[in-house]
């Protein structure tokens, strides 16, 4: 029996590609015929993957998952198949977020959720990796779902970070640390609200440092080098890294005194993972799929007060009682996950589904 796995885009270090390629392992270990098929890839992926063009056609007792968080012409193709289908969903943001500053990516995530409302009906079993994800297509009429925990190679973690970089942000000022893309949906927009708060009445030594692409949404990433500038916030107290090397983010994480989340939309939010493994107190808005992979640690926050926010971040930063309680918690959250992402514990629940159907 084949078990093929389709995904638009098949990247290194990315976490739809990361579960990918750890469940097509674990699947040949298992005696399955298994490949991923894909539309592009990393180049040194090369012999990893292969081309959707040449993916031969399914007996019907085959299985084809498809990795869904875009639209592509993989939903049709899987559509057409005569395989048993699955997927696994990784979550599309609402189109509402972008239309303010893209039509092209507002037409796109428009379209990938009507590809979902097509694709959540005629599947077989509707996998999501997290359980936010998980109610989202069982409301739009999925058959049977289930949460299949994302996989994340925790032993990446481990290498030492840049000495350099953690050394150069150990200057005294609190540093308040995002990790994302720079998309409206993040509301980024608001963290910068909370530092010129916390510059304004609590201390000047602030910083606010956001990793990740620039180039996701320049219209929105220019709005908010206005908003700073207007706000006479200077480059040292807020700093947009863009993409940096993995060394250079970890130190980034251990120089940082808060992980600060006001995101209103996220399917998953592996940051909030990472800084658990650096022991970074969280401090989230309880949006979406946060609480879920939380799960009780870090400090949620239910309402958007930017006063409040930034006396919070204060607190947690300073309070060493206070910030050993929250990493304690942060520490069994992740000792949990952890216990979820055992190879044995993916492929049991997968062969349950498999019984089960």
């Amino acid at each position: 029996m084949r078990i093929d796995q389709l995904i638009p885009a098949f990247h290194r270090g990315d976490a739809i590609g990361d579960t990918a390629f750890h469940l097509r392992n674990a699947l040949r270990a298992r005696g399955f015929v298994s490949n991923i098929y894909c539309i592009s890839h990393d180049p040194e992926w090369a012999g990893e993957a292969r081309p959707f063009s040449e993916f031969p056609p399914p007996a019907a007792a085959d299985i084809t998952i498809l990795h869904f968080a875009l639209p592509s012409p993989l939903t049709d193709g899987l559509l057409r198949l005569p395989s048993r289908k699955f997927i696994i969903y990784h979550n599309i943001t609402p189109p509402e977020f972008f239309e303010p500053f893209q039509a092209e990516m507002t037409r796109l995530c428009r379209i990938g959720r009507e590809e979902l409302a097509r694709l959540a009906p005629a599947i077989e079993v509707g996998l999501a990796d997290s359980e936010y994800n998980r109610l989202e297509i069982e409301a739009l009429g999925c058959r049977a779902t289930r949460e299949f925990p994302l996989f994340i190679d925790f032993a990446k973690y481990e290498r030492p970070p840049s000495r350099f970089v953690r050394d150069l942000f150990s200057d005294g000022r609190i540093n308040i640390l995002f990790v994302g893309r720079i998309v409206p949906n993040k509301r980024i927009d608001d963290l910068i609200k909370v530092v010129f708060y916390f510059k304004k009445y609590i201390s000047p030594l602030v910083r606010l440092i956001v990793v990740g692409k620039t180039t996701s949404l320049p219209v929105y990433y220019r709005a908010l080098v206005q908003m700073a500038d207007e706000f006479y916030l200077k480059p040292e107290e807020i700093l947009f890294t863009g993409h940096v090397p993995d060394e250079e983010m970890y130190a980034l994480y251990r120089a940082s005194h808060v992980f600060l989340s006001l995101s209103e939309h996220e399917g998953f939010c592996l940051p909030l993972i990472e800084s658990m493994v650096f022991d970074l107190p969280i401090v989230a808005y309880a949006s979406t799929a946060v609480p879920y992979t939380l799960g009780g640690a870090g400090v949620l926050i239910h309402e958007k007060r930017i006063d409040r926010t930034a006396e919070l971040i204060d607190i947690v930063a300073r309070d060493d009682k206070l910030r050993k309680t929250v990493i304690a918690g942060q520490r069994r959250r992740l000792e949990a996950f952890k216990a979820g992402q055992k190879e044995a514990f993916l492929f049991r629940e997968f062969e349950s589904l498999l019984r089960s159907r």
